[in-house]
Formats: structure tokens, C-alpha cells, sequence
């Protein structure tokens, strides 16, 4: 299971305009440009009047240190103009106060900007925390059932959207459930919140997988009867496997549900959809549940919509099945991995909540 502390080890996804720190060369450029402009004019035969570009050299700083570092950067910059063996121009007093003004700006930005950085990193950490335990990493086995997950939020700069899922294991066997919520981002976490609640509590006490899903179905009508025109609604797949991991139950209100992945081959299993979570489910009858035998390798794939409907620049649906059937003697995290590196390559930037999951039953002897 991952931890907060094992994502912040992990290579920063948002790139350095968007919080990250800088890359190596926007750390060095203040330094290899106060070098380059010394030894070019000590190497030239004739004067270069290039001391000018010193003066980029403290704004420059600020991309990457702090208040000190800044501020022996513009001492240096100083020191070089007003030393004559460099030959920097030599610059007039009115030449010489406005780089010393620069320089003493940008050590004051770097210390704004330094406080500002602690405090982002301090909030993302928080935030981290409070989406794991929102959505928790998933475990690499619960009972009989291995499990691999992938997440990728729409809404860049978050860990959690629209989408979720869960496994836990009860009295009743193991059960798993993956849903999307209406909208995605940060606006859909608490929705989030309310359905995986209901769902870890209902999975634990009550014997019947539609009765997991009536009570979910119970917890999104209640949130949204005191708000005017909310349409709070949810699609979600539910499956609960046989103590003896042979079986498997599913329940699938308004998402598509499970792929088998058996000896290499693909196969979508048709589950009857039924109402999806907070439209009335319920009104003709529970929902219906259809049972598969399951077989020792037998693996079940679970796609959010932001797979099964991502399109390409040319509005065809992304191929999900043949490209399961491509990669379906990968294992289960690097199946994960090659389905999520192919959409982006065929779809782009996809502008839906991304979630993927394998579930790999062992079945024990009869």
C-alpha cells in the first residue's frame, strides 16, 4: 500500500511552472551566465560591453533560491562591475545603484516567494493526506482477491475526482465497487465521500449485493433531497466473490461492468444495466445480479467512463477491448500502465476522471 510519504518520493507530474521545482538548468543558468559573461570579456582582445546581462542575473535567482543565495548572487554581480581587471563596462554610480536596487528586489521577491512555496507544499501535503483517506491506496491482496489500481484525476493538481473505487472483505466475501460521480474535480470529492461511506458499511452488515447497492442508491437521494434541482446522481458497478473466490456476483447500476481476461483472450461480460445510483433505483424491482464462474488465471478489468468513452481527434471511441486483448498477457499493474499510456497517445489529454482496476481471485480447491 502506498503511503503520502511514498507519492512525495515519487518524480513530480506537475511540471515546474506549476509548483515543481525548477530542472537543473534553471538552477545553474545564474551562475553559468555570471561565468560566461566574466571569462568572455577577460578572453576577448577587445571590450565586449556585455556587462549588461549581469544584471538578469539576481530576477534570474529567484526562479530557483532563496533569499541568500539571491543575495550573494547580487553581491557578486556587484563585486564584478566595480572590479576594473574585468573590465565590465565600468559602470557609473547611477549604472551601479539600480543593479544594487534590482538585486535587493529580488532578494525581497525570493523571500516572498520562498514563504510561499513552504506554505503550498505544506497544504499539498495536508491535501494529500485528507484524498488518502478519502480514497485509500488499495492493498495488493484483500482475502482471496489481488488487487491493482491506477487513478488519474481530470481536474491536474488533484488526487481524487469523480471516480472511486474500493475492495473490502466482510462476513459476506470479498466485495468491490467502482462508480463516477456526476462531474469530476474537486466539486465531486464530497459525493465521493457519501457513496464510499455507504458502500464500506453496507458491505460489511447487509448479505445481498443489491442491497450494497440500494443503500448507496439511499445515501445519494438523502443528499440531494434538500438541495433545489441538484440531479445528484452516480453510475457504479458492484461485485462480490464466493468465499472460495470461484465466483463472482455483479451488480451494475448504469456503468458498464467487468471484462474477463481468461487464457489470453477478452471477454466483455453481459451484465444487465440497470437505473444508475440516485435516479430512482428500485422502481422496478432490485437490480439484477448475474453470477461468473471463475477459473485459476482468470483476471477481472474495470474501466471508469473516462475509458470506455475517451475519443480520438476524430471522434471515434477508444478501442478498449482489442487493446486489452493486445496487452492481456501483461500483468496486472503494467496493464494498467499500457492502457493508460496508450489512451494518451491515441485520445490526448483526456478530460475525463481515468480509473482502471484488475482483480485477480485465487480460487481454492472445491
Amino acid at each position: 500500500m502506498r503511503t503520502v510519504g511514498d507519492r512525495r518520493r515519487e518524480p513530480d507530474e506537475r511540471g515546474w511552472l506549476r509548483g515543481a521545482p525548477p530542472p537543473r538548468w534553471v538552477r545553474v543558468l545564474p551562475v553559468v551566465l555570471l561565468v560566461a559573461v566574466v571569462v568572455a570579456e577577460l578572453v576577448s582582445p577587445d571590450r565586449l560591453d556585455i556587462g549588461f546581462l549581469l544584471g538578469a542575473i539576481p530576477p534570474l535567482a529567484v526562479l530557483s533560491y532563496g533569499p541568500l543565495m539571491t543575495a550573494l548572487l547580487g553581491v557578486l554581480v556587484v563585486v564584478a562591475l566595480t572590479v576594473p581587471a574585468l573590465r565590465l563596462d565600468r559602470p557609473g554610480d547611477t549604472d551601479l545603484l539600480t543593479v544594487a536596487f534590482v538585486a535587493l528586489l529580488s532578494v525581497f521577491v525570493s523571500f516572498v516567494r520562498s514563504h510561499r512555496d513552504a506554505q503550498l507544499d505544506t497544504e499539498r501535503t495536508v491535501a494529500e493526506a485528507v484524498q488518502c483517506a478519502v480514497v485509500p491506496p488499495l492493498p495488493e491482496r484483500v482475502g482471496t482477491i489481488a488487487c491493482t489500481g491506477l487513478y488519474r484525476a481530470a481536474e491536474r493538481g488533484t488526487l481524487v475526482g469523480g471516480d472511486f473505487f474500493d475492495v473490502r472483505e466482510g462476513r459476506h466475501g470479498v466485495r468491490a465497487v467502482m462508480g463516477d460521480v456526476q462531474g469530476h474535480g474537486l466539486g465531486a470529492v464530497a459525493t465521493v465521500v457519501s457513496l464510499l461511506g455507504a458502500f464500506r458499511e453496507a458491505a460489511l452488515d447487509l448479505p445481498e449485493l443489491s442491497a450494497v447497492a440500494s443503500r448507496m442508491n439511499r445515501r445519494l437521494v438523502v443528499d440531494s433531497a434538500g438541495v433545489r434541482h441538484a440531479e445528484l446522481f452516480a453510475t457504479a458497478v458492484l461485485l462480490e466473490f464466493s468465499p472460495d473466490a470461484r465466483s463472482v456476483r455483479i451488480v451494475a447500476c448504469g456503468h458498464a461492468g467487468p471484462v474477463l481476461l481468461r487464457g489470453g483472450q477478452v471477454t466483455e461480460i453481459g451484465v444487465p444495466v440497470g437505473v444508475p445510483l440516485g435516479l430512482g433505483l428500485g422502481v422496478g424491482g432490485p437490480p439484477r445480479e448475474t453470477t461468473v464462474t471463475l477459473g485459476p488465471g482468470d483476471r477481472l478489468f474495470l474501466a471508469s467512463d473516462g475509458v470506455w468513452e475517451a475519443r480520438d481527434a476524430s471522434g471515434s471511441f477508444y478501442p478498449l477491448l482489442a487493446r486489452l486483448t493486445e496487452f492481456a498477457e501483461e500483468e496486472p499493474a503494467a496493464l494498467n500502465q499500457r492502457i493508460w499510456t496508450d489512451l494518451e497517445q491515441q485520445c490526448g489529454p483526456v478530460g475525463d476522471d481515468v480509473t482502471m482496476l484488475v482483480l485477480t481471485p485465487s480460487p481454492t480447491a472445491a
